[in-house]
């Protein structure tokens, strides 16, 4: 009988059914854009550059095996610097870095809906994102009265942090991206997905405003949401 016992039991451990994640390819093309895919991910953005500082900007979402795309802006809006590899990307530059991100949570001007799934902070006064190089909450959400930044520096020095009340139309709804989390110094802070302004970004992308509203009640972190940028 104990002869018999490891085979039985391997022969269990081989027909149990993997976790659907497990299966998930480490990479995919969808309109043009190579995706990094994370364990798990079933919901992407991308944004495929078009022409001067426009882009399409797709939401896809992964069922029964197969990719299929929900929503389409076609007048998505990217860095006025144009694109670069994210190692690349330099602070100041306006350029938006190429690449796969994780969409982690969001920040914006109303309060939080309960149908939401991401993480949410209310913009408040005093609120700012840290591009402060000398700071240890470089690209990292701060009010001014924690400290830790020098937010009294005027918008033309090179280490001012963006007051967040500044951009209420931009950050009516604004999605982090985990871009330079690691807080690399001079690459750049700052970089999110929000509603379009009137023109070219300083290094985001953007959408209108029905397509950022749409994925606030869409974006799920169970499911692994990223962002693919491609040129």
């Amino acid at each position: 009988m104990k002869r018999l016992l490891v085979p039985l039991l391997l022969a269990a451990a081989l027909a149990t059914p993997t976790p659907a994640h497990a299966t998930t390819p480490r990479h995919v093309r969808l309109d043009g854009v190579d995706v990094r895919l994370r364990d798990g991910t079933t919901q992407v953005v991308t944004v495929n550059h078009t022409s001067g500082y426009r882009a399409r900007v797709t939401w896809w979402v992964r069922r029964d095996g197969r990719w299929q795309q929900e929503l389409r802006a076609t007048d998505g809006r990217i860095g006025y610097g144009g694109l670069v590899p994210g190692r690349h990307r330099h602070q100041g530059t306006g350029t938006t870095p190429l690449g796969t991100y994780d969409l982690p949570w969001a920040f914006g001007m109303h309060r939080q809906d309960p149908a939401w799934d991401l993480r949410y902070r209310k913009v408040r006064r005093g609120d700012y994102w840290v591009e402060d190089n000398g700071s240890a909450f470089y690209n990292r959400y701060r009010n001014r009265a924690e400290g830790g930044f020098r937010w009294r520096l005027p918008a033309s020095d090179p280490n001012a942090s963006e007051r967040l009340l500044d951009f209420p139309q931009q950050y009516e709804w604004s999605i982090v991206t985990s871009f330079n989390l690691r807080q690399v110094r001079h690459r750049g802070a700052g970089i999110f997905l929000h509603v379009n302004g009137s023109g070219a970004t300083a290094g985001c992308v953007s959408a209108p405003r029905w397509f950022i509203r749409a994925l606030m009640f869409r974006l799920d972190p169970a499911r692994r949401p990223v962002i693919g940028i491609a040129r």
